[in-house]
């Protein structure tokens, strides 16, 4: 079964001088279900830009893009808030915790959204599947970027998503820091059988993926 499906997707964007930069050409992929896929290319190749499309955070120029087979180009803005809602799960470079909350709280919000009555003993497994069960309390200013990126993890997989978009995971993370956070995202990927989408640099780290995408001047190259 495919989880996402790009057919023919392009991006471009026009200037405030009125001209038009394509960042991405006529891209086409799909990935199957519990498949992990790795996007690679350079800075400025389009890969988050891609990866944007993918998970419905904006619209194409043109092309279509299925997730979980439903096609998320004719929906509103808020239709696709909700697949995302629903089937999508992301990790970002920058982590993107909520400061005013500790680490449980930040782990508990999806599972509150979604009105789950078993939400704070759901989140402390979760912490604790990320070596963070003494990490409860703390608020992200009082943790490091590693121990950050563990809570945002956590976060990611609380609503079993079907899909995980990784941008630039381990980026802003040291050598060891950023191993640590990459088996424990695989790890936790097998186990809840996730299709995993990882956006990189690191050709070290997409090589442990079954199959990547090199892009080039957001073109697909081989």
């Amino acid at each position: 079964m495919s989880m996402l499906k790009v057919e023919n997707l392009s991006k471009t964007f026009t200037g405030n001088d009125g001209r038009e930069l394509t960042v991405l050409h006529e891209v086409s992929f799909e990935i199957g279900a519990g498949e992990t896929f790795a996007i690679v290319g350079p800075s400025g190749s389009g890969k988050t830009t891609l990866l944007g499309l993918c998970a419905g955070l904006d619209q194409a120029s043109s092309g279509a893009v299925y997730l979980n087979g439903i096609q998320l180009d004719p929906l509103s803005e808020d239709e696709r808030a909700a697949v995302r809602n629903e089937h999508v799960g992301f990790i970002f470079q920058n982590f993107q915790l909520l400061p005013t909350l500790t680490a449980l709280e930040n782990v508990m919000i999806p599972l509150e959204l979604q009105g789950d009555p078993d939400a704070l003993s759901q989140a402390t497994e979760l912490l604790r599947r990320v070596e963070l069960n003494d990490r409860l309390d703390h608020y992200p200013s009082q943790l490091s970027g590693g121990e950050q990126q563990r809570v945002a993890m956590a976060r990611a997989f609380a609503n079993r998503p079907k899909i995980l978009f990784a941008d630039e995971p381990t980026g802003n993370l040291d050598e060891d820091t950023g191993q640590l956070v990459e088996d424990l995202l695989f790890q936790l990927n097998e186990e809840a059988n996730t299709t995993l989408v990882l956006v990189t640099h690191d050709l070290d780290l997409a090589a442990k993926t079954q199959r990547m995408l090199r892009l080039k001047g957001g073109k697909v190259v081989i």
